[in-house]
């Protein structure tokens, strides 16, 4: 891995006191919820230290953000509830909109997860203790009335959606993929990633040749979030075909 900054460091520090707690109260521990790099980090730690009773859970199967649970024995339910926010479908709201206001009520980030939008309705997953606050403080998403129940998981807003789309690269260095996907030049690209702001399997990487496999997760900062959904083979001028997902 890459080398661990001040900040990673202090994260493993908590995950290790965390597996002491759990040992040393023979029940589970729940951290609060992961961005995909700290839930890759985490696995890696624990792995790497031999505990092997661990998982993650965001509410549904498609979360972003996770929660991590240690667990001394048998695995416990997730202290993860789901909220839907009902408002007018002619008011439109997104998701900065809404997790901002819950920022405006003292809610640390960390205690929430995905937050799903569509015309009329949001799915917010979050904490179970922060739950009935929300619910007894929320009224208003910037201007605009809103209505909370619990939600119903069996059918939620698509959030950010997706794009999938087949490019045609030279190769599958790391600097022809981002250069295909974000439509910039290979020189303006070479500098992009230098800078370290593209991500490989959520770890920076700054190798410009690195190549780039099935399923690799790549993120360019201010274009968002490409998975590598397949080599679809090669062309007759012997470039390669690759099918990409795009997170909007």
């Amino acid at each position: 891995m890459a080398s661990i900054s001040d900040n990673d460091k202090l994260f493993l520090s908590k995950l290790d006191d965390g597996v002491s707690l759990c040992e040393k109260r023979r029940r589970a521990y729940f951290f609060s919820f992961f961005t995909e790099r700290e839930q890759l980090l985490a696995a890696r730690h624990l792995q790497h230290a031999g505990f092997q009773s661990y998982a993650f859970d965001g509410g549904h199967p498609d979360a972003e953000r996770k929660v991590l649970g240690l667990f001394f024995d048998e695995p416990e339910p997730f202290p993860v509830s789901a909220l839907s926010l009902q408002f007018r479908k002619s008011d439109k709201l997104t998701h900065r909109d809404f997790l901002g206001a819950l920022m405006s009520l003292g809610i640390e980030r960390e205690t929430v997860g995905d937050i799903l939008v569509e015309d009329g309705r949001c799915v917010l997953f979050v904490k179970e203790e922060i739950r009935d606050y929300i619910t007894s403080q929320l009224f208003k998403v910037g201007n605009v009335g809103v209505r909370i129940t619990e939600a119903d998981t069996s059918s939620l807003p698509k959030g950010r959606g997706f794009d999938e789309k087949d490019y045609t690269v030279s190769s599958l260095r790391l600097d022809a993929v981002v250069a295909a996907v974000s439509g910039l030049s290979r020189e303006k690209t070479k500098t992009l990633i230098l800078s370290g702001s593209v991500t490989r399997n959520y770890e920076v990487c700054q190798n410009i040749s690195r190549q780039v496999e099935e399923s690799d997760v790549i993120t360019i900062r201010g274009k968002g979030k490409y998975v590598v959904n397949g080599v679809l083979g090669e062309t007759k001028k012997h470039r390669i075909r690759i099918s990409i997902i795009h997170y909007r």
